[in-house]
């Protein structure tokens, strides 16, 4: 399946039925007088998160959602049907804000959550309505209000509680693959992860906890360089942040920089998010060069470091043991 995490669209809401100039002419009612309903409200469109969808595809091909119009009233004071609001299916998660000014209108979290993105237009009155003592057979009715119509912009924010973050082949994806049942495109050679991964890791209660594999952060990320740019934003919602760093990689400090000035470049808070480093591929390197490294990187970033092997499955348990601790579980 595509993963789309971003879309536009067209919201109308129907128009309203117009009203109509009748009179009542029956045998044996000598003042039947006007008779002519109102027409029927246009319909709504309502935006509701469904917890199966995971991307917003559909709305790759289809841009414009309009709901029924309302019909006309009839004789005999008669009302016509107002028309169906159309329910636009969409991802938890899923940020609403109007395209043109980005003001958020919504933000879709829950499932079953609704959002009114386009209110139907009024129906018309009826020459029923016109009737007074000076009008006893008015003729004046109204025609319905068009629905309002905004373009929309989508944006899909992951709902994951722990975010995996670090350079492309840090081994992120190997991490998820390992404590999850999630199965990501593994390989050795950068962006590997295109798109974001979601696993769900068992806690010790036996619930699960949602882990999102982000694509690697590169220099210039929060700017548009790479693919961070456009999946920075599926952390913001995490509780909490494992940052992975390569032990084997040429400069392991200038690595961990570049995704600290990144987060921080970015902003929404993502710097001061709760994170625990973690040196990833420690069999690559020997006892002594390990424990300088760790030393290295506790001064540079002022946190303590955890190291692990997620491809060869070692210290994984402390590591989800201080992700319960860290997430108060």
């Amino acid at each position: 399946m595509q993963f789309i995490d971003q879309a536009r669209l067209t919201a109308r809401g129907g128009r309203g039925g117009d009203g109509i100039a009748a009179f009542r002419r029956e045998k044996y009612v000598p003042a039947g007088g006007p008779s002519g309903g109102d027409g029927g409200h246009g319909g709504h469109v309502v935006l509701e998160a469904d917890a199966n969808l995971q991307t917003l595809l559909d709305f790759k091909y289809k841009r414009l959602f309009a709901a029924d119009d309302g019909r006309r009233g009839g004789p005999n004071k008669c009302t016509g049907a107002s028309g169906r609001e159309l329910v636009v299916k969409v991802p938890c998660g899923t940020e609403v804000r109007h395209l043109t000014t980005g003001i958020l209108l919504g933000d879709l979290i829950n499932a079953g959550e609704r959002l009114v993105v386009a209110f139907g237009g009024r129906g018309g009155l009826g020459n029923a309505h016109y009737l007074s003592n000076r009008n006893r057979a008015p003729e004046k009715f109204t025609e319905g209000r068009d629905g309002e119509e905004w373009p929309l912009q989508l944006e899909l924010k992951l709902l994951a509680e722990v975010g995996i973050i670090g350079l492309p082949n840090a081994g992120k994806s190997t991490l998820i693959a390992v404590v999850s049942a999630a199965r990501p495109k593994i390989a050795d050679y950068p962006f590997t992860t295109l798109v974001p991964n979601l696993g769900v890791v068992r806690r010790p209660s036996g619930d699960g906890t949602v882990f999102a594999d982000i694509p690697g952060l590169i220099a210039g990320a929060a700017q548009g360089a790479g693919l961070g740019h456009d999946f920075l934003r599926h952390i913001e919602r995490t509780r909490l942040l494992i940052h992975l760093v390569d032990a084997g990689a040429d400069d392991p400090i200038g690595d961990l920089r570049v995704v600290e000035n990144e987060l921080e470049a970015y902003g929404h808070g993502l710097v001061e998010r709760p994170r625990i480093l973690v040196l990833n591929k420690q069999e690559l390197v020997s006892d002594d060069q390990l424990a300088e490294l760790v030393g290295d990187l506790e001064g540079a970033s002022g946190r303590s470091v955890l190291c692990v092997s997620a491809a060869m499955g070692s210290n994984l348990d402390a590591l989800l043991a201080r992700v319960w601790r860290e997430l108060g579980i």
